[in-house]
């Protein structure tokens, strides 16, 4: 009988688990297993390959067990199988539940730095292409005004559509993501982004071009969410602040470029190329990750895991089940679209942290779209820029989102310091660079405020940008981290709540900057944005100071113990207080996570294994020395 090719590949090394529970059987049954550092030849075709089994049949077709034609050859009779390394009886009742194995090449934790920086820049510049989008449009405006004959304000609203849509879109895909994966959630939504930019291009009337501004917006908004969990699957906490500080420049450098690139596009070739171009660049990136990312979703990755085990132990004639430790308790689809369609605004409306920080996130996200329709008229209108000319300011911007990058990483330092005595550092101890950037925020604008006029030189409020691209960077990333840690199980709730909101704000703060500059002008204008800022200044301090107190009130928030928090209780009252704060929070599950990348702990035990393989115990580490 010939044996079945394997499937495996570098960038989904499906078939080294197999191959690791192969030998783990054999291993816990008494078989004689080579030295790791052994070269071990399989009568498959790759040295990683094996047949998508655990045990040496096929899982295509029933058939005897097969015996190994050569002594290196390991092979395990179907009646001699041993029981898997999974926690669980291999009962319809209690089956054994997939789990990551030791060093696991299919564990994206696990795979190697250089793999992972690849998928996460790939990652990056697709998410670059939606953010660039939506304001490249705004380079359009004066020309779309003409082409279409209709009003200033009018031809702002495709901005504002395109944000709301980029708001509400995650509210779909962020489910979509959780029932099928990662990839499904990217293919379900990218192609049409793509065919919504085609129709802007196309577009000849105002309602059609409103219309595919709008439903770009909302399947282009796929990566706003979605992107950011797969920095989540790949990065392990501890070593995630680097990988999620480089990722957050995509979404936030996309305005910058767009109104640089769109305003040369429209200058030279028209205002329909910028449409174009925005169209070829989401096809590449659509084309390029569809055939390079792999899935990164832990459940996901188990559910397939899972579904080869079972198609093999009923290939070889045994009666085991297996499903993934994901599916232990199992949501149906109809539970997961209403927890992601609910959830999110139960948190923004009920838990003080979420909704304030929503707030202050997008106030900042206002006024940068805000910026989108300032800046022509500051430039443009009143400095005699061209079009082309007009997008280089916000060169500016560009530079302290840059300088954020450079920076954000010294928040490494302020949460080791509150990681003493092996105790994980509270929440808080991400606030300090935020605290940093709601001080900047105000200076920027109140610089830019009062330097847009003239005879005042142009350089001055191009570098007044400067601190506020910095704070925007600083605030944004300080609060994501925050809110990962603060709520744990909920993160992906807690983000999307947030994301709504920064939206809707995104979308409407472009629709009244024309008439604010207008009847205010240039100086008081700029002025009252920036005491918006400034009343807003206190929150990260005040949730510095009292975050420890908030988190333990609230229904969501785990109260975590920390240095930051744990005192000796004074008073018996005290400790009555803090006893009924615990039973007013929700009851959770493990399994209840939306999002299980965001536990406190994810991937820190990622060589030794899965939480119900290491409880097993005596599993030999496989796999050495990694490499994708």
């Amino acid at each position: 009988m010939k044996q079945s090719k394997s499937t495996s590949s570098p960038l989904f090394p499906s078939s080294s688990l197999v191959l690791s529970t192969s030998l783990l059987f054999a291993k816990m049954n008494g078989k004689i297993v080579p030295p790791l550092d052994t070269p071990m030849s399989f009568s498959s075709t790759s040295t990683m390959a094996l047949d998508p089994a655990p045990i040496a049949c096929s899982s295509s077709q029933s058939s005897p067990p097969r015996r190994a034609s050569s002594s290196s050859s390991i092979t395990i009779a179907a009646e001699e199988a041993p029981r898997p390394p999974y926690p669980g009886k291999g009962t319809i009742d209690e089956p054994y539940l997939v789990d990551f194995l030791p060093n696991d090449p299919t564990n994206p934790y696990n795979w190697s730095n250089s793999y992972r920086w690849a998928i996460t820049l790939l990652i990056g510049v697709a998410t670059l292409c939606p953010p660039f989008a939506s304001v490249s449009y705004s380079s359009t405006l004066g020309e779309v005004t003409k082409a279409f004959g209709i009003s200033k304000e009018l031809s702002i609203a495709g901005i504002s559509l395109f944000i709301t849509g980029f708001g509400l879109g995650p509210l779909i895909w962020a489910p979509v993501s959780e029932i099928y994966g990662r990839n499904v959630a990217f293919i379900a939504s990218y192609p049409a982004f793509c065919v919504f930019n085609l129709g802007t291009a196309l577009s000849h009337n105002t309602v059609a071009l409103m219309v595919t501004r709008f439903f770009a917006g909302a399947f282009g908004s796929s990566p706003l969410t979605n992107a950011g969990a797969q920095i989540g699957d790949m990065w392990a906490v501890y070593e995630r602040a680097v990988a999620t500080s480089v990722f957050s420049l995509a979404p936030f450098l996309g305005p910058v470029l767009g109104p640089i690139v769109g305003g040369y596009v429209t200058e030279r070739c028209g205002y329909r190329w910028v449409y174009w171009i925005t169209f070829i660049y989401a096809c590449v990136m659509t084309v390029a990750t569809i055939l390079i990312v792999p899935e990164t979703y832990a459940p996901t990755i188990l559910r397939k895991t899972a579904r080869r085990l079972q198609a093999a132990s009923e290939a070889a004639g045994r009666n085991e089940h297996f499903i993934a430790k994901y599916d232990r308790v199992k949501k149906t689809k109809k539970e997961i679209i209403k927890v992601g369609l609910t959830r999110p605004f139960e948190l923004l409306f009920t838990e003080l942290i979420v909704g304030c920080l929503a707030i202050y996130g997008a106030l900042i996200y206002g006024i940068l779209y805000l910026f989108f329709t300032a800046f022509p008229i500051v430039f443009q209108e009143v400095r005699g820029w061209t079009v082309g000319e007009g997008g280089l300011a916000f060169l500016g911007m560009g530079v302290g989102l840059m300088l954020g990058i450079l920076i954000n990483p010294l928040s490494n330092i302020f949460y080791r310091r509150a990681s003493t005595n092996g105790r994980t550092a509270p929440p808080e101890a991400r606030l300090p660079m935020c605290c940093i950037g709601a001080i900047l925020a105000p200076i920027g604008l109140f610089w830019f405020a009062w330097t847009s006029a003239p005879p005042v030189h142009w350089i001055l409020p191009v570098v007044g940008c400067i601190p506020f691209g910095l704070a925007f960077l600083l605030i944004f990333t300080s609060i994501t981290n925050y809110t990962i840690d603060s709520y744990s199980l909920y993160a992906a709730s807690a983000l999307a709540a947030q994301a709504v909101l920064r939206c809707l704000f995104g979308a409407i703060f472009p629709l009244f900057a024309s008439q604010l500059y207008t009847r205010l002008g240039l100086h008081w204008a700029g002025t009252l944005i920036a005491f918006l800022s400034l009343v807003c200044v206190p929150m990260p301090f005040l949730f510095y100071k009292y975050g420890a107190y908030l988190r333990r009130k609230s229904r969501y928030a785990p109260s975590s113990s920390s240095p930051a928090e744990v005192k000796e209780k004074e008073t018996p009252d005290e400790r009555v207080e803090e006893a009924q704060d615990e039973l007013r929070k929700v009851k959770t599950r493990p399994d209840e996570a939306l999002e299980p990348e965001w536990a406190s702990d994810a991937g820190e035990h990622a060589r030794e294994g899965g939480e119900g393989v290491r409880r097993e115990g005596g599993i030999p580490d496989l796999e050495k020395g990694i490499k994708l």
